[in-house]
Formats: C-alpha cells, sequence, structure tokens
C-alpha cells in the first residue's frame, strides 16, 4: 500500500494541470506577442522604444529617461500619499559589446576584426561560432546618429567569433580549464576578407573602412561615441514537440519586461497608482544614470504625479515587485540545486523570498508578512507559483535590484519565471510560466 502525502504537506503544483484547456489556449496565444517582443527588443534602447510605442498605442502615460530606462504609469484611485504598486524589470542582457577602437587587420589570417568587451555574467565559450547580429548607435562628429541593427534580415549579413578546430586544439583548449581556453580577449568578431585596392596599408581593414563611410558615412573615430552590441541573430522559436516552450536570446530579463508591460496595458484604473518601471544595466551591478541604484528618475515621477506628496512617505508605503527570473533545474546538473527550493519549467511563477549568495550576502531578504500577502493574492487568483532560491547554498547564487528598493523602505519581492540555460545566447522558458507571470504582475497592479 503507497503512503499518501499529508494534506498539510506543501506540494509544487504542475502549472499545465491547474490551468485548463481554454487558459492553456490563451497561453499559447499570449507567447506569440511574447516572441515578437523578443524578436524586436535585442538590446536596451531597441526594448525601451518599442515600450513607448506600445505604451502611446495604449493611451498610458509613459516617462522615458536617455532612452534606457522607462515609466509606464497608471494613475489609481487612492492618493498618491497611500503608496505606489511597482513592477521593476531590466531591459538589459548579456552580450558583447565593441570596444571604442575596435577595428583592425590580422595579417596572418588574412582578415578584418573587431575587439569586444563582454557584457554581463557569460560563459565565453557560448559565444563561438554563432551567428551574431550587430545592434545599436554610433553618433557621428557632426552630431548625427546612425543606427544598426544588421543581421536580422534574411539577406543581412551575419558575423561571428571564430574557433579553432577539433583537430588541433589538444594543447591550447581540451586540456586547461574553460576558464583558461576561452579568454574574453579572444572574443573577437570576424567581419571582412577583401584587402582594398592600391597602395595602402592594412588593405582588409582599409576596405572595411571604406565601404563603412560608403554605407554610412562613418570614420574609424566615430566608433569611440557609439554603442554597438553583437547579440545572436537567433529568432524567438517553440521549442519541443509540444511547442510547450520558448526559446530566445534576452529572456532574462525581457520576459519580466513584456509581461509586466502588458500586465499593466490591461489594467484599467487600479486602486493604487501603478507604474512598471524598466531600468538598464542591472547584469553590470546597475551602475549608472538609467537604472535601479539612482532613486532620481522614481522621485520624479512621484513628485510629478503630485508635486505636494512626501515623497518617503510614499516609499515607505509602497510595495514593489523585483520582476525577475530565476534558475530552473537543468537536466545533467541537478547537484547544484536544493530541489525542495528550487523553480522547475512549467510550475508557475517563481517567488523568490530571498536572492544574494553566502550567507545572503548582497541580499533582499523580503518580510514574512509581505510574502504571505503575495502567496495569498496568488491563491485567490488560481494563479500557479513556486518558490526557489538560486542553487545550493554556497554553490553560487546572485542579484537582483531588489535590494536598491528595499533600501528606501519598500517592500520587495522577486518575482518572475524560471529560465533554463539563463544567460546564455539561447534561454528556454515554459509558455505556462510566462503567461502565469503576466497574470501574476497584472493581479498585483489592480489588487
Amino acid at each position: 500500500m503507497s503512503e499518501s502525502k499529508s494534506k498539510y504537506a506543501y506540494e509544487k503544483k504542475c502549472a499545465w494541470d491547474q490551468f485548463n484547456k481554454s487558459e492553456i489556449k490563451k497561453a499559447f496565444d499570449f507567447a506569440e506577442y511574447y516572441k515578437t517582443f523578443l524578436n524586436n527588443a535585442k538590446t536596451e534602447r531597441e526594448a525601451i522604444s518599442l515600450i513607448q510605442d506600445l505604451a502611446k498605442k495604449g493611451k498610458k502615460k509613459i516617462i522615458v529617461n536617455r532612452g534606457k530606462e522607462a515609466a509606464l504609469v497608471v494613475k489609481g484611485k487612492k492618493p498618491i500619499n497611500d503608496g505606489l504598486r511597482i513592477v521593476i524589470a531590466h531591459v538589459d542582457s548579456p552580450r558583447l559589446d565593441l570596444k571604442q577602437v575596435p577595428l583592425y587587420e590580422d595579417g596572418e589570417s588574412k582578415l578584418a576584426l573587431v575587439e569586444t568587451h563582454y557584457y554581463g555574467g557569460i560563459k565565453k565559450f557560448h559565444w563561438l561560432t554563432i551567428p551574431l547580429a550587430l545592434h545599436g548607435v554610433v553618433v557621428k562628429k557632426d552630431g548625427k546618429t546612425v543606427t544598426f541593427a544588421l543581421g536580422e534580415k534574411d539577406n543581412d549579413p551575419v558575423f561571428c567569433v571564430s574557433d579553432l578546430l577539433p583537430h588541433l586544439s589538444h594543447e591550447v583548449q581540451d586540456n586547461k580549464k574553460i576558464t583558461e581556453a576561452f579568454k574574453g580577449e579572444n572574443l573577437d568578431l570576424v567581419v571582412g576578407n577583401i584587402p582594398a585596392k592600391g597602395e595602402v596599408k592594412e588593405k582588409i581593414k582599409a576596405a572595411i573602412l571604406e565601404q563603412l563611410h560608403r554605407d554610412y558615412g562613418l570614420i574609424e573615430e566615430d566608433f569611440i561615441s557609439a554603442e554597438l552590441e553583437a547579440v545572436p541573430a537567433f529568432k524567438a522559436k517553440d521549442a519541443g514537440f509540444d511547442r510547450s516552450l520558448v526559446a530566445a536570446y534576452g529572456q532574462d530579463d525581457r520576459a519580466c519586461v513584456f509581461t509586466s508591460l502588458k500586465a499593466l496595458l490591461d489594467s484599467n484604473t487600479p486602486e493604487y497608482t501603478a507604474i512598471a518601471l524598466f531600468v538598464d544595466k542591472e547584469e553590470i551591478g546597475s551602475e549608472g544614470n538609467t537604472t535601479a541604484q539612482v532613486t532620481t528618475f522614481l522621485r520624479s515621477i512621484i513628485k510629478t504625479l503630485d508635486p505636494a506628496a512626501d515623497v518617503d512617505a510614499v516609499m515607505l508605503k509602497s510595495k514593489v515587485i523585483s520582476a525577475d527570473v530565476n534558475a530552473a533545474v537543468t537536466p545533467n546538473y541537478i547537484d547544484v540545486f536544493e530541489l525542495k527550493n528550487a523553480s522547475a519549467l512549467g510550475q508557475g511563477v517563481v517567488m523568490s523570498k530571498y536572492t544574494g549568495h553566502g550567507g545572503k550576502y548582497a541580499a533582499n531578504d523580503a518580510t514574512a508578512e509581505y510574502i504571505a500577502e503575495i502567496r495569498t493574492l496568488l491563491n485567490a487568483q488560481n494563479i500557479p507559483w513556486q518558490t526557489a532560491e538560486l542553487g545550493k547554498v554556497d554553490k553560487g547564487g546572485g542579484g537582483t535590484v531588489a535590494k536598491y528598493f528595499s533600501r528606501l523602505g519598500m517592500e520587495v519581492v522577486d518575482l518572475g519565471p524560471a529560465v533554463l540555460s539563463m544567460h546564455s545566447p539561447y534561454e528556454i522558458t515554459s509558455k505556462i510560466d510566462i503567461y502565469a507571470t503576466y497574470l501574476a504582475y497584472k493581479t498585483f497592479f489592480t489588487s
């Protein structure tokens, strides 16, 4: 006779079982819009621009800071001094950035290349021999801006980082640690091979510069005032025989960007003023003037909504969801997860009471009262959810923007979908989790 589980025991529920057929269809339909967003928002600038367009189309108030940070605002029934409901997500993702003086010619290989400096936490070998697109802006010496999105169309060229063939890699790669075998300084993109005509030095580099000037009006010095990012040229696609998954670049954290944006766009007049806040540079520590660490933007929004508001008092009464992803249990690597406290695909939105690493170092640790409030909110709406932390104690860890808002006196908890192969060029999520995340944010905004 099998032993049944106590009715008082906590057990994670499968989101696919919790939703009925109609809700599952909605999740699949929702994923189509989500994939379109991912394909058109591969950089922080592109994400903010698309958010701005969708907000205007939805006739919602949008405030933008330097093209890399934005706030979608819906004023509530209650006065501002009663507090806000904020969902904050970050629009940046790991990538390869071109250096300020990137272009050079390698005489031995007869190639022109551009040097990169990787952005955020990556496994360097992931970025070798995959098709990359070049996105971003170049501000020319005359002040005019050239926008790049080269490598996305079917007839566009792509770029790639070369790798050594296995026949010759034994000494220089195979017998080394991964961190030693693949160096950041070697993540250079191949950009050309045809030499220029005439008596010039570095003929292949010269030919590339001639083409850049011919096509875009650029000179080499213009690279210094540029923000050019090499991102995977892959399109967001359904994954799996059952099409239950989404495979795409940048789902950390644009899964939360899209779901929080859509949640507020679909909300009418909430009880409390609701803000979907989108910030930059989370992947490199939230340093900069468009990030979660700089509260000037949020303070200015509060003053715009109510010039007489006591900003600090408003923050003390506000409640926040740090909309960020968690690591899905990974096949063949389950030893790094403490499975009772780990997230898995298809189990709903993930609530993380704390982040950080080691002894909860650099973490936001949400209060029991706030966790209970969010848990009750999700249960009342039958929204599937799970709880998790990022790996076993002392195995690793990671941070989010939650701590910056908790420092302002706000109640904050991390809530977002699980992601498989996080920080890789092609991350995987479950469609049911993405939809559950959308419902969770919408319920939070309107509660």
